[in-house]
């Protein structure tokens, strides 16, 4: 099988272009990615009646941090780009007391790892943030 063409899009900044790679490349989706993951892996073992409730709950929140990386790469400025990393950490914000509340009510047995993958997903967020303004 080919690997896909790198494509690269190319972002305004006061009349200038900057140039970013793929949202695909972006380390900050690859690891939101994962998280992703291992949150529907956690859930799948969650009780059935949280299935309508924090399982969804939870997951939504999970899946909107690297969509919203993806999307705002492929927005046409560092702008807008910068204002969806923003909508990706508060959701963010979002899982990480969703999954506060599970590890209260003992659903989280083992996944304690997750808290350090929230903050490093965090970093990296506020990581391009800082670096798209700067460009």
């Amino acid at each position: 099988m080919k690997r896909a063409v790198m494509k690269r899009a190319v972002m305004k900044k006061g009349g200038a272009e900057m140039k970013m790679k793929c949202h695909k490349d972006l380390d900050v989706w690859k690891r939101s990615m994962n998280l992703v993951t291992e949150i529907y892996q956690m859930t799948n073992v969650w009780p059935v009646e949280e299935r309508y409730g924090l399982t969804s709950q939870i997951r939504r929140a999970a899946i909107s941090v690297p969509s919203n990386v993806a999307e705002g790469a492929a927005r046409g400025s560092a702008k807008d780009f910068s204002r969806f990393l923003d909508i990706a950490q508060g959701s963010l914000a979002e899982v990480e007391t969703q999954l506060e509340l599970a590890k209260r009510i003992g659903l989280t047995e083992g996944y304690s790892h997750l808290e350090n993958e929230m903050i490093s997903v965090r970093r990296m967020l506020v990581g391009l943030k800082k670096n798209l303004s700067r460009e």
